[in-house]
């Protein structure tokens, strides 16, 4: 039975030689308890449909590569569900697009298989506070991975909200008629047109119309 303080955590991964020195290991820390092992995505979620609130784990250590269900659909689909559990990423793998694709689905960190123990501890520390633990390569390849999807979407990057206004902007509406069009404070206007200005690398409103119309996103209906 868990006592108070006691991290649970639940190990997802395909290969049993991991999950046994895993969880050798982590049972080793008096507030660690591993509750559960899944080999693939759809194990994972079937033992989690079949579980009590109070029985589920806090932490996840998932695999990325699995056959069946891949690390990052099986996080989605965790997150869509059971979204008080944080996922750590612990992989292999540090392609710029797999850890750009971890985190976008749901998972707190991104940690390599090669970390320390230390290093693993920490982690799984910091997702039971909801707080991102990454190394500067997982990071750089985050960045990398941002910039990437950035690129490809050809948006440069804009919430659907920061789209609306750009749009306004481009239709020659000031703060206030924006304002009043999307039902919001000015203020809030202001700081998405900042916004705008710093992620489009533009210098004022003027240029900002001019972006929206060569990239036929002001035709947009």
């Amino acid at each position: 039975m868990s006592g108070q303080g006691t991290i649970k955590i639940m190990i997802v991964d395909d290969h049993d030689m991991v999950r046994i020195g895993l969880r050798t290991y982590l049972m080793l820390e008096p507030k660690f308890e591993v509750i559960a092992e899944a080999s693939n995505g759809n194990e994972a979620l079937k033992w989690l449909n079949g579980s009590n609130e109070e029985d589920r784990p806090h932490i996840i250590l998932m695999d990325l590569m699995m056959p069946e269900m891949d690390g990052i659909e099986t996080t989605r689909a965790i997150i869509a569900k059971y979204d008080a559990i944080k996922i750590v990423m612990l992989t292999s793998f540090l392609e710029d697009d797999k850890v750009y694709s971890a985190i976008e689905a749901g998972a707190v960190s991104y940690v390599l298989k090669t970390v320390s123990a230390e290093e693993l501890i920490y982690a799984i520390n910091g997702a039971y506070k909801g707080m991102p633990v990454m190394t500067t390569d997982v990071s750089q390849a985050l960045t990398r991975g941002l910039r990437q999807r950035t690129a490809q979407s050809g948006d440069e990057g804009l919430t659907e909200r920061e789209k609306e206004v750009l749009l306004l902007i481009a239709d020659g509406q000031s703060n206030k008629e924006i304002a009043d069009e999307l039902h919001i404070s000015i203020k809030t206007v202001k700081t998405h047109v900042s916004n705008l200005l710093m992620k489009c690398e533009l210098d004022d409103r003027t240029q900002l119309a001019v972006l929206a119309h060569r990239k036929g996103w002001a035709n947009r209906t």
